[in-house]
């Protein structure tokens, strides 16, 4: 299998075709990212245009959450497009998702704060899912919902964390 120079991170299935249209593979997931960060800014305009018109505060509240995951979701695949296409046309875009090999001398001072942050996270999470139990009830289980939330959300704080760990005890 041949595979694209190894810059920061590189593509393995680049001359994989699907059988289907022939197209490269990493070139058909482009096109699906792509078609993806569209459907991303519709769905957050959709979104918006929806907050803006809702006159509940809870609501509107509730909206403004899905509107902020909605956000980083069109910044996360539009960063993954982006390195993608500058992959494909060996260009550098400047919104591409690059620099985990070129940390240098902050490499240990990071490793050590993102091993602290793994720890806070998962004592967060410990301490909502307390949280969770005692204001089950209150709201008519809205506040167990945002709990549940917070929860997911350092779960997946926790993930990138110890991504992050693993990348750097590998640089």
């Amino acid at each position: 299998m041949h595979k694209a120079p190894v810059t920061e991170f590189y593509i393995q299935s680049e001359t994989v075709s699907s059988p289907e249209s022939g197209i490269p593979e990493v070139e058909r997931l482009l096109i699906e990212f792509e078609n993806h960060e569209t459907q991303e800014r519709d769905f957050l305009r959709q979104y918006k245009e929806v907050a803006a018109t809702v006159q509940a505060p809870l609501i509107k509240f509730l909206l403004q959450l899905i509107i902020s995951d909605e956000e980083k979701h069109h910044a996360v695949t539009h960063a993954m497009v982006s390195t993608l296409k500058g992959d494909l046309h060996w260009t550098k875009p400047t919104d591409a998702i690059r620099g985990l090999y070129e940390i240098g001398e902050e490499r240990k001072k990071l490793l050590a704060v993102t091993e602290e942050f793994i720890r806070t996270e998962k004592d967060g999470i410990l301490e909502c899912k307390n949280l969770t139990k005692v204001s089950r009830r209150y709201y008519k289980g809205l506040f167990g919902l945002l709990f549940k939330c917070m929860i997911d959300d350092s779960q997946k704080h926790v993930e990138i964390l110890q991504f992050l760990k693993h990348k750097l005890k590998e640089t």
